[in-house]
């Protein structure tokens, strides 16, 4: 109970700290990166079609890293280069856009969820652990952050047609042997990829399809090909991630109340973060 209650402790405090420290986001957290992963424990769990369950709570197999608040200390100029993002494939107008926004223009502020994940998975969303609910019909993503869930059908229907955009999408799935393929489209453009003030706007032609695979009892592989040809100069293929199956088997809500952050980083921003 203990790591667990520190779990959660960890990811609001963290959701607080780094909606005001916006772009010393990369150089006080070298690492959004896991730790190394354990290795592969047990069979993959079947449901009772013998299809892979995927069912469980998944994180990066750590609690989040809070650093000290070092707002104004610079990024060594020595420090390592993040891989390509959403944002690095801007096409040259998007590019320009992207100038002109930064930490206080976060949609996530407003308690407004990400429509990917600022882990570069969606299970996760802007926080770090997330759980899979999966039955006969559906496979059921929910995340603690920001009250966000994804309902994906997997028995054939196509994309719905009676519904609004929504900042999550609208998701379809079907099984390729062991791999789950998630299909999602009809995004609203309201909201960023990311959070945590990395500038990453889409428009409402955005297209995601994931992968999902179990590959061991403890581990979750997941990619994702990522389209937007309104902003993007070509698809993004996102870094694999492999998320661990966490040490408790229900997740607990990360509240967003807007009390304040906007304020804070307005008045931040005024200040340019304390920078010199």
């Amino acid at each position: 109970m203990g790591r667990r209650h520190l779990a959660r402790r960890g990811a609001m405090t963290a959701v607080a700290i780094v909606a005001f420290l916006g772009s010393q986001t990369a150089a006080q957290y070298p690492a959004f990166a896991p730790p190394p992963l354990p290795a592969p424990s047990g069979p993959v769990p079947r449901m009772p079609d013998g299809r892979p369950d995927l069912s469980g709570v998944w994180w990066l197999g750590r609690d989040i890293p809070v650093a000290p608040l070092r707002v104004g200390v610079p990024q060594a100029a020595n420090a390592p280069r993040r891989r390509d993002t959403f944002a690095d494939l801007y096409q040259p107008w998007a590019r320009e856009k992207a100038k002109t926004l930064g930490d206080k223009d976060d949609p996530s502020l407003n308690c407004v969820p990400v429509a990917f994940g600022t882990s570069n998975n969606t299970i996760t969303g802007l926080g770090f652990v997330g759980q899979i609910v999966q039955n006969a019909t559906f496979v059921t993503i929910l995340t603690e952050t920001y009250h966000s869930f994804r309902l994906i059908p997997t028995d054939g229907r196509a994309h719905r047609d009676d519904a609004l955009p929504s900042y999550r999408g609208d998701s379809t799935g079907r099984w390729e042997g062991e791999t789950f393929v998630v299909d999602t489209t009809n995004f609203t453009d309201r909201n960023w990829m990311h959070a945590e003030g990395m500038v990453s706007f889409h428009s409402d032609a955005l297209h995601i399809v994931e992968r999902f695979r179990r590959v061991a009892a403890n581990l979750l592989e997941v990619e994702a090909t990522i389209e937007d040809p309104k902003v993007l100069t070509r698809p993004w293929i996102v870094p694999k991630v492999t998320l661990q199956l966490a040490p408790f088997d229900q997740i607990m809500e990360v509240t967003c109340t807007n009390v304040q952050t906007k304020e804070l980083m307005d008045a931040a921003a005024k200040e340019n973060y304390g920078r010199r």
